[in-house]
């Protein structure tokens, strides 16, 4: 047997993203890709802003010397006091470089802050619904995974929280703007997050850390700010990319952050570094972090995807589908007609349209749009939306 026993069957049970991603490029060969309305992968349909290519051209024209060597495995220090002072002016708290750690992405962030702060056995709550990863990243450190549900508007169901918190609880991750619902938890619901992780943690005598991975904090619509965690719970670790804010997810470039009001943060943050390197990762991309440093008030224009989203949302709601509409970030996360969120999405198929079952998210039932596709993909879904609900009906 080529591969181990658990690695076998986390392929059979998972991978539903890329599973539809792979049917999806076999349609395109064998139908021509104008004809599949492809919104299975979250892979940003916009190309990095012009002030990336303007650092890009920049380094390629007068190259630093050393560019392109190894770097202290937290990364340069001058980028992460970038992050730094960009972290400060959104949190008001005071981040120095030292507590900013640069990363392969923010996977590889997630990886690392789980590592780090595992003992064998420790659980972690995730939220459902929930990037199915996580159960891999998890697993990868000994931890176990607890799932506790959102209410129906995919918001922070607090009671269901408290109800799977124990004395083995080691950490919380919450991802908003979510993917794949696209809400964004309001400050409210954090706030109360942070009380009631308090109450537990001197219940239980024990530490637990709110994980939040924010990669598309910038992808928010509706004029609204960004709620942040920072401020509201000392033991937090932000992870994020620039993946979906700077349309670069093929360069993983990224970073996790250490609130600097935690009372161990020099340990730490010297964790982090430790398994930053023995995890394989030794250091995010040089030439990406030189790059992203002058970046970080720079993003897309998420107005782009809010218009995506408006006309979206109001087809799927005028053809009679059940649907919240999203805050940010670039999913649609619809009911689907039927019990069986599988079948309806090969119902789909049958139109050439591609999305991913809500089984892939911890939620069966549902489905994920993801719309950060071309308007002519969009258009085309949504009459294949209109033939699949019909017949789903006859």
């Amino acid at each position: 047997m080529a591969v181990s026993q658990k690695v076998r069957r986390f392929m059979e049970e998972g991978g539903w993203i890329r599973r539809v991603f792979e049917e999806g490029m076999a349609l395109k060969a064998r139908i021509g890709a104008d004809k599949v309305f492809d919104l299975s992968l979250g892979n940003p349909v916009l190309e990095p802003p012009q002030e990336f290519h303007d650092e890009l051209r920049r380094l390629a024209n007068a190259p630093i010397s050393g560019m392109h060597r190894y770097m202290p495995n937290p990364g340069y220090m001058e980028t992460r006091q970038a992050v730094a002072a960009s972290l400060k002016k959104d949190s008001g708290l005071d981040f120095t470089g030292a507590d900013v750690i640069m990363s392969c992405g923010a996977a590889a962030a997630a990886n690392v802050v789980l590592k780090t702060i595992l003992n064998e056995g420790d659980e972690v709550i995730i939220l459902a619904p929930y990037f199915w990863e996580y159960l891999y990243y998890i697993d990868n450190h000994g931890g176990v995974a607890v799932v506790a549900p959102c209410d129906d508007q995919f918001q922070l169901d607090l009671p269901a929280i408290e109800a799977v918190i124990t004395p083995k609880t080691r950490a919380i991750m919450i991802n908003s703007p979510n993917n794949p619902s696209g809400a964004v938890y309001s400050e409210e619901n954090i706030k109360g997050l942070a009380a009631l992780l308090e109450r537990k943690q001197a219940e239980h005598s024990t530490e637990i850390f709110i994980i939040s991975d924010e990669p598309y904090k910038r992808i928010i619509f509706g004029g609204m700010t960004f709620p942040q965690v920072l401020p509201h719970y000392d033991n937090s670790v932000v992870v994020t990319s620039h993946a979906k804010d700077l349309a670069l997810p093929g360069e993983r470039i990224g970073y996790m952050a250490v609130n600097p009001n935690y009372k161990d943060k020099e340990e730490l943050s010297s964790g982090l570094a430790f398994c930053n390197r023995t995890l394989g990762f030794v250091n995010a991309p040089a030439l990406m972090q030189h790059i992203v440093r002058n970046l970080q008030d720079v993003s897309v224009d998420a107005g782009y995807y809010e218009k995506k989203r408006d006309y979206l949302c109001q087809n799927m709601w005028d053809l009679g589908y059940d649907v919240v509409q999203p805050q940010g970030a670039f999913y649609l996360y619809p009911k689907a007609p039927i019990d069986d969120d599988v079948v309806f999405c090969r119902t789909l198929l049958n139109s050439n349209v591609l999305v991913v079952p809500g089984r892939g998210f911890g939620t069966p039932g549902y489905f994920r749009i993801s719309y950060c596709v071309e308007d002519w993909v969009l258009e085309g879904a949504v009459k294949g939306f209109a033939e699949a609900l019909a017949n789903t009906a006859s």
